[in-house]
């Protein structure tokens, strides 16, 4: 499968502009990082990627927001964040203004790449033919990203074939994986929902602290 890069769904109305707006959005846009707390006093801001691609906050940039577009003037790493000053935002109190903004932008067009959002939704297809299901999320895992069936069955990513964005993933799994994971295995004390579990309230902790910041 090709490389997996991790942007989300986009998660509510993605701007305040009027339809047909200068620099509304003209499809879909996806959930790229979150603002966080202002840093120093030029107008400065931490900045949170949820996607793995860096030239989302290359000088230039247009992420769209529920407060309006903003455009990016510079940006460099900081402590597994990001440093991100954007144009307009030039002292503490308008930085301070952005705290907690979701930053959006349309996705990617590059055929080399699996995206996340092409994931979601898709319907899983195992060697048998046997459709197992939609793709409810995708599960971050030291060991290997993870598809989340609607029913909690976890698919290990690199057993994935062959897919079509949006509609079908082909997978070819060993012999047991269904039948070991999932709702009926959480009765039988298997171990596949506590790994959700505890990979879901990690994210969740990781979420409530940037609000915090």
């Amino acid at each position: 499968m090709t490389p997996l890069r991790r942007e989300e769904h986009s998660t509510g109305s993605p701007a305040a502009e009027p339809s047909g707006a200068a620099g509304a959005p003209a499809g879909p846009l996806l959930d790229i990082g979150r603002v966080g707390r202002p840093h120093g006093t030029a107008g400065e801001v931490t900045v949170t990627l949820v996607s793995n691609r860096p030239e989302r906050l290359a000088p230039g940039s247009e992420l769209h927001t529920a407060a309006g577009v903003l455009r990016v003037l510079a940006a460099r790493p900081h402590n597994q964040r990001h440093l991100v000053a954007f144009e307009g935002i030039d002292d503490r109190s308008k930085a301070e203004g952005l705290r907690g903004l979701v930053l959006q932008a349309a996705p990617i067009d590059d055929p080399d790449e699996t995206w996340v959002h092409e994931l979601i939704g898709a319907r899983v297809v195992d060697q048998s033919g046997v459709d197992r299901g939609p793709v409810a999320s995708v599960v971050a895992n030291p060991a290997g990203d993870l598809l989340e069936l609607a029913d909690g069955t976890l698919v290990p990513l690199r057993f994935v074939v062959a897919s079509v964005p949006c509609e079908r993933i082909d997978v070819d799994v060993p012999d047991g994986l269904f039948e070991g994971s999932g709702p009926e295995a959480e009765r039988k004390g298997g171990t596949a929902r506590p790994i959700r579990r505890e990979a879901v309230a990690r994210a969740a902790r990781e979420r409530s602290q940037q609000e915090r910041e």
